[in-house]
């Protein structure tokens, strides 16, 4: 069974379950000149255009993983909502495969946010996105620049690359870890192929992305739930995060309302920073602090994270309104 997407591509439905209250359906559209694919989710019984809520994977994740729990409970509480993979990851097209270019995937959000304004079920004056992760940071500059959102939930959302880097790699790491990069960079010149590093392991004197047994238990419950994920990163993409520095488009946010969702104990994104950044931020804010690590929103805290963050949209974009600026 197919659909039209506003471009008037094809879209495939995923299912059509008299039982749940939306419908899903396969949809693509464009971006930095390839085809990025998600799923949209649209709440049967509506009435009229209806709030819309964008949103996309964090590192190295894909759109059938834990982001999908969330766009599932967004859709039972009355929004469209658009799960789709970055670029580059999952069904989505881009080379090379598995990189995270943190440029590549903010555009993405902002033609995210096109695709769905078009869509004839969407209100496009209250339109929402939420990032997680990585791409919890992402949101935060998208927020800053793009006044066609409305509402914003950061959770668990990377603040600052080179603060991240100083942290997490020791000074006795350092040399050999920026050498590997400059000889990647060398490599990928001269036509060689880019180098290939896990996203975690389960081998502490191994490299990866993430690393740590919270990090390695969360990835291989998606890999169950997601076939898609792949447990691997181009090395070019822990390097592209050094450049990032989230924080300091939080004041710039306002008047959007801006919802951030800290974990206390996160071992890869410091609580102290993200704490910073929320605190840089103007008016209309709300700050939720919940104790774990950084994979417990999704697992031990869904409850509390899901339900703060409706509990927002609702509120910004159903209720009340936004108060963002056209």
């Amino acid at each position: 069974m197919t659909s039209n997407t506003a471009d008037g591509r094809s879209a495939n439905i995923v299912h059509n379950d008299e039982d749940l209250p939306y419908d899903c359906t396969k949809v693509e559209f464009p971006s930095c000149g390839v085809l990025l694919r998600g799923l949209l989710l649209v709440p049967k019984g509506r009435e009229g255009r209806v709030p819309a809520i964008v949103m996309a994977p964090g590192m190295s994740g894909v759109k059938e993983g834990s982001i999908f729990k969330y766009a599932e409970f967004f859709a039972r509480g009355g929004f469209v909502v658009l799960a789709y993979d970055n670029i580059n990851f999952g069904d989505s097209e881009g080379e090379p495969r598995q990189e995270a270019d943190p440029q590549l995937q903010r555009r993405g959000y902002r033609d995210a946010i096109t695709f769905v304004s078009l869509r004839p079920e969407v209100d496009r004056q209250k339109i929402g996105v939420w990032g997680t992760s990585y791409a919890g940071g992402h949101v935060l500059e998208v927020a800053a620049h793009d006044r066609r959102v409305k509402c914003v939930v950061s959770q668990i959302g990377f603040a600052s690359g080179i603060q991240n880097f100083l942290r997490r790699v020791t000074p006795q790491n350092r040399e050999a870890f920026l050498a590997a990069q400059d000889a990647d960079r060398e490599a990928r010149f001269l036509g060689g192929k880019p180098a290939v590093i896990k996203a975690v392991s389960n081998d502490p004197t191994e490299a990866c992305a993430m690393a740590g047994p919270a990090a390695y238990e969360y990835f291989m419950d998606q890999a169950r739930q997601a076939p898609n994920w792949k447990n691997e990163l181009t090395l070019r993409s822990v390097d592209l995060t050094r450049s990032l520095e989230n924080a300091a488009f939080t004041p710039y946010i306002s008047p959007t309302p801006l919802l951030m969702i800290i974990a206390l104990e996160d071992e890869l994104i410091s609580s102290d920073l993200a704490l910073q950044s929320y605190r840089a931020a103007l008016e209309p804010k709300k700050l939720v602090l919940l104790p774990g690590n950084h994979f417990s929103p999704y697992v031990k805290e869904f409850a509390l994270t899901s339900n703060s963050a409706r509990d927002w949209f609702t509120r910004h974009l159903m209720v009340g309104g936004s108060v963002a600026l056209n």
